[in-house]
């Protein structure tokens, strides 16, 4: 069986904007706003080149809660599409719920089985990967990734992102990184024998 990266998105393969309106940290709505941290190719080349699959999972409920249209949405999953494939498809498959029980747009206002923690993202990529859920991991910064994590029933690693701290009440991981860099090389590494997980 193969084993798989689960991973966030934001806060974890880029930056989160501040939005002027609410002072808080949050995705971004505008495809000037998005730019990957510098060590993204190195990290995920490090995680590939472990025998991993990359599944990129992210909750994008913004155009759901009325507060951003989708086509910049859209650009912004397409410019990161595009990177992938332009640095030989370091990301395998992409998976973005644009849902929300709370949201305003009745069509996408309900709840889903894709939005995480929900692992609908997670079990299709086990079927068309044939994976095995106990050599893969959930790289993330939010409680609702290592519940996800959880819930399939892989580890899961926190990206300890000081501007998610307000969506990380009672979490709980089994490993803790500073950074995407750091946790490809901790997941690399205990593939070495040099961390007992």
């Amino acid at each position: 069986m193969s084993k798989a990266i689960f991973i966030d998105r934001d806060g974890v393969i880029n930056p989160l904007v501040i939005n002027p309106a609410t002072g808080e940290y949050e995705s971004p709505r505008r495809i000037e706003d998005f730019a990957l941290y510098p060590f993204v190719e190195k990290s995920l080349f490090i995680l590939r080149n472990a025998g991993y699959i990359i599944v990129l999972v992210s909750n994008q409920p913004d155009y759901a809660k009325g507060k951003s249209r989708m086509e910049p949405l859209l650009a912004i999953a397409g410019s990161l599409n595009s990177w992938s494939d332009e640095h030989g498809g370091l990301i395998d498959k992409h998976c973005y719920c644009y849902h929300h029980p709370d949201g305003v747009v009745p069509d996408y206002s309900y709840d889903c089985e894709c939005r995480k923690p929900g692992t609908l993202f997670l079990e299709q990529s086990k079927e068309q990967f044939n994976l095995s859920p106990a050599l893969c991991w959930f790289i993330g910064d939010r409680s609702c990734d290592m519940e996800c994590g959880r819930r399939f029933g892989c580890r899961t690693l926190k990206i300890n992102n000081i501007q998610s701290i307000k969506n990380n009440d009672a979490i709980h991981a089994d490993y803790i990184a500073d950074n995407l860099m750091e946790g490809a090389r901790m997941i690399a590494q205990s593939l070495r024998g040099r961390m007992l997980l």
